[in-house]
């Protein structure tokens, strides 16, 4: 029977830390704040139908579950360090066309980092699998996991 392996993120320095106070902030202050509004809504009587006593229990559960969330991202990540700027990888814009179609960037890494015009998309994923370590002006194919063979151009690969 095969184990289960938690996916690893790859996350930017900047990330990490950002997390690591995300998680540190609800931890104490967050779980402070929504025990009070229960406690405030408690007081209000007749919790069956007490509207503030449900919406702070399903912000308390929302709360934690991303506490939940960040902790097992933190528990499994890789720190993402960039050597060779040109070459793709974890942490970086990537710029391709798929198929001779319009261009189309990417930030390969961690749903958890964003950037404006970028999709994320995850190293693990079967184009970022396919577009690791290729450089600009490169061609490459790969299989989408419907079975779909697609050709993809590297225009530019960037640090965001």
């Amino acid at each position: 029977m095969a184990t289960y392996r938690p996916p690893v993120h790859h996350l930017t320095a900047t990330a990490l830390e950002r997390l690591r106070q995300e998680h540190d902030d609800l931890t104490t202050r967050g779980r402070i704040e929504v025990a009070a509004k229960i406690e405030r809504a408690r007081e209000l009587g007749d919790l069956s139908e007490n509207g503030d006593y449900h919406a702070a229990k399903d912000e308390q559960g929302h709360m934690e579950g991303r506490i939940r969330h960040l902790e097992s991202i933190l528990e499994n990540y890789e720190l993402v360090e960039i050597d060779d700027v040109d070459l793709v990888g974890p942490g970086k814009l990537v710029t391709v066309s798929i198929d001779g179609d319009a261009p189309e960037t990417y930030y390969l890494g961690s749903h958890e980092e964003k950037y404006d015009g970028a999709t994320t998309m995850t190293p693990e994923s079967a184009l970022g699998r396919a577009l690791d370590g290729h450089r600009t002006n490169e061609t490459v194919s790969y299989t989408t996991p419907n079975g779909h063979q697609l050709t993809v151009v590297v225009l530019r690969v960037e640090l965001p």
